[in-house]
């Protein structure tokens, strides 16, 4: 796989065109009405809320072209190319050499959300375990150079 290569599940390709529409939509609409008020306070030079306004249009036209560029690269991870071995869109039991257990999605980097245990193929953990089975041991090396051991208990779509 190419390091520069966007990988997305079908859900996560299902939100960046939700949120697509959305600020194409409705969400252009509101800044656009927020630029017709803060014109009718007047003189534009000093004018704060036309200022926000304005900013804040060019950040939702560069979100736009951010999702439209990442829809137009990414592949969409095949579910089922490799059975039971861990890919993207696999949710994955661990059990580390504690027996701390945590289950955890692989998606691809630009839907990675570690509130929902949602990790990078790219990651350490991602890394060391895509391609492996159930009940295969993987060694995970931190970041911060520590050595963690893991066991793949359960893989599931």
């Amino acid at each position: 796989m190419d390091a520069s290569e966007i990988v997305l599940t079908a859900e996560g390709r299902q939100k960046l065109v939700e949120e697509l529409e959305w600020r194409e939509g409705e969400k252009s609409r509101e800044i656009v009405e927020h630029i017709k008020e803060a014109r009718a306070f007047g003189d534009l030079s000093e004018n704060a809320e036309y200022d926000a306004a304005k900013e804040e249009q060019a950040k939702n036209a560069s979100r736009i072209a951010e999702i439209q560029a990442i829809l137009a690269n990414a592949r969409e991870a095949e579910v089922g190319e490799h059975g039971l071995i861990v890919s993207i869109g696999c949710t994955v039991s661990l059990v580390d050499g504690d027996g701390v257990a945590i289950d955890v999605t692989l998606v691809g980097t630009t839907e990675t959300n570690s509130l929902e245990h949602k990790i990078s193929n790219e990651s350490p953990v991602g890394r060391a375990i895509i391609g492996r089975a159930e009940g295969e041991t993987v060694e995970v090396i931190t970041p911060s150079g520590k050595s963690r051991v893991y066991t793949i208990t359960k893989i599931s779509r």
